[in-house]
C-alpha cells in the first residue's frame, strides 16, 4: 500500500541542484516539524537541477501515524509536466456522465507527481493538479534526453524491486535496510496457489463451502439455460439441484440443536434491527448528508476500474471485434471484478470493528482471496499489454502502480483475517 499524502501537505520543497541526489522538506497538517528527505536519484528533465517549492491551498487533516519524520530511500518518478485530464465538474456530475456514457467537461492540466521509495514507509506518492508551484529560474545542471531515459528506467527498476520486496509475496516481511537490494523473481502460478492454500481449519472449511456453492450455482445455471427456464423458476431449480448434490455426496440435512436455533434466531433479530434502522435512515433521506462510508480500498479500486474503463474506451485502444481475452479488456475486467469482491468482503463487517468477527471471518477471507486473484489476472494482462505495446506507456506504468497499491493492501487484509482464524484455532474453537 502506498502512502498518498498530497491532501495532508501544507507546503514543501525539493532540491535537485546536486546531481544524483534529491533532498527536501514537507510541512504536514497537524505536525510542527517538517518531514525531511534524502533520496538517491534525479527527477525528470523538467525538474532536474532545480529547486522546486510548492503550496497546497487546501490542506486537510489525515492519519499520518507511522509516517516517519525522516525519509531516506530512492527517488521514483518526479515531474511537474505530466499532462492529465482535469474534470471541470463535481464528482457526482462526473459519475452521472460516465453512467450516461457522455463525455464529461475537462481540460488538460499539469500534474505534479512526486514518488519515492522509503526504507521506513515503502512507496510514497504525491499526485495533484491543485498545488501552487514555484520553480527557480535556472537549473544548476542540465539533464539530456538520453539521461532522462536512463533515469526513467532507474525509476522503473526501483518500483520493480520494491514490488518484489512487498511480496506480492505472502511470506516474511523484508528488513527495511534491504528494501531495494532484492532480485527476487515474480511468483509462479504454483507459488500463488500455495498462497491461496488454507492456513487454518476455519479457512479450509470456508474454501470448501465456497467451492461447493460455486458447483451448485453452476449446475443451477446450466440447467436453466439447457431447459430454457424463466427466472421465476430459479428457486425451485435451486432446491432440486441442492438436494441432488447432497444425495450424490451422501449428505443429510443438518438438524440444529435447540441452542443453535436460539442463537440463529437472536442473530436474525439483530440483523432485522440493523436493516430496519438502515431502511428508516434511507426513507428519511438522511443518507444524503453522509460521506461515502465504503471502505477506502473499495473506493480506490472502484475509482480505478471506472478510470481504466474510461481511458480504454476514449483511447480507442481496443478494436471493436476484439474478444474478452484482449489484454486491455482483461485489465479492466480484472480490476472491476476485484472491486466487487472487495466490496462484498469489506461490507460484511463494521469498518470500526476490523478485523472481522471470527463468525464471518471465513467468508470475508474467501472474498478477499478472490479479489487478489482478479488483481493478479489484471497484472498478468498488463504484462501482455507491455509485450504487445498496447495503449500508452505512461498509462501502463501508472496502471501498474495503482494495481500494486491495491494488491498490497489486499494482502495486508488477508493476513489480518487469517490471524483471526488462526487465533481461534489456537484457542481450540475449531
Amino acid at each position: 500500500m502506498a502512502w498518498r499524502i498530497d491532501e495532508h501537505v501544507v507546503k514543501g520543497e525539493i532540491d535537485n541542484r546536486t546531481r544524483g541526489r534529491v533532498i527536501g522538506r514537507l510541512w504536514m497538517h497537524g505536525r510542527e516539524e517538517p518531514v525531511t528527505m534524502e533520496l538517491m536519484g534525479d527527477p525528470w528533465r523538467d525538474l532536474a537541477g532545480h529547486l522546486l517549492k510548492f503550496t497546497n491551498p487546501e490542506p486537510k487533516a489525515g492519519d499520518l501515524t507511522g509516517f516517519s519524520a525522516f525519509q531516506e530511500g530512492v527517488a521514483g518518478d518526479i515531474t511537474a509536466s505530466r499532462k492529465v485530464r482535469v474534470p471541470d465538474c463535481s464528482m457526482e456530475e462526473l459519475m452521472a456522465c460516465y453512467a450516461a456514457k457522455k463525455e464529461f467537461p475537462w481540460h488538460w492540466g499539469n500534474s505534479f507527481y512526486f514518488e519515492w521509495f522509503s526504507s521506513t514507509n515503502g512507496r510514497v506518492v504525491i499526485e495533484t493538479t491543485s498545488y501552487q508551484l514555484e520553480l527557480d529560474a535556472e537549473p544548476a545542471w542540465t539533464m539530456t534526453e538520453e539521461e532522462e531515459e536512463s533515469q526513467r528506467m532507474a525509476n522503473q527498476n526501483a518500483m520493480t524491486e520494491f514490488m518484489a520486496k512487498l511480496g506480492l509475496a505472502f511470506s516474511a516481511e523484508p528488513e527495511p535496510d534491504d528494501l531495494f537490494s532484492s532480485t527476487k523473481p515474480a511468483k509462479s502460478a504454483a507459488e500463488e496457489d500455495d498462497e491461496d492454500a488454507p492456513t487454518s481449519t476455519a479457512e479450509a472449511l470456508a474454501d470448501a463451502e465456497d467451492a461447493r456453492m460455486e458447483l451448485l450455482l453452476d449446475r443451477v445455471q446450466a440447467r436453466m439455460d439447457r431447459e430454457g427456464l424463466d427466472e421465476e423458476e430459479y428457486d425451485d431449480i435451486y432446491q432440486e439441484e441442492r438436494a441432488r448434490l447432497m444425495r450424490e455426496r451422501g449428505e443429510k440435512e443438518y438438524e440444529p440443536t435447540p441452542e443453535e436455533i436460539e442463537e440463529r434466531q437472536a442473530r436474525i433479530e439483530e440483523l432485522n434491527a440493523i436493516c430496519e434502522e438502515a431502511l428508516e435512515e434511507y426513507t428519511s433521506e438522511g443518507w444524503k448528508d453522509d460521506d461515502d462510508e465504503r471502505h477506502p480500498l473499495v473506493v480506490e479500486c472502484s475509482d480505478l476500474a471506472v478510470s481504466l474503463h474510461h481511458d480504454v474506451d476514449q483511447g480507442n485502444w481496443v478494436p471493436e471485434d476484439s474478444h474478452r481475452e484482449h489484454p486491455l479488456i482483461e485489465i479492466v475486467n480484472g480490476v472491476s471484478s476485484a472491486s466487487a469482491k472487495l466490496a462484498g468482503a469489506l461490507a460484511m463487517s463494521d469498518p470500526d470493528e476490523w478485523p472481522p468477527d471470527p463468525m464471518i471471518a471465513g467468508n470475508v477471507l474467501v472474498r478477499l482471496k478472490k479479489a487478489r486473484g482478479y488483481l493478479r489476472d489484471a497484472m498478468r494482462a498488463l504484462d501482455s499489454a507491455e509485450e504487445e505495446a498496447l495503449a500508452d506507456p505512461k498509462w501502463r506504468h501508472h496502471t501498474r502502480l495503482k494495481i500494486i497499491d491495491i494488491l498490497a493492501e489486499t494482502q495486508d487484509l488477508i493476513r489480518e483475517v487469517r490471524k483471526v482464524l488462526q487465533d481461534d484455532e489456537d484457542l481450540g474453537i475449531f
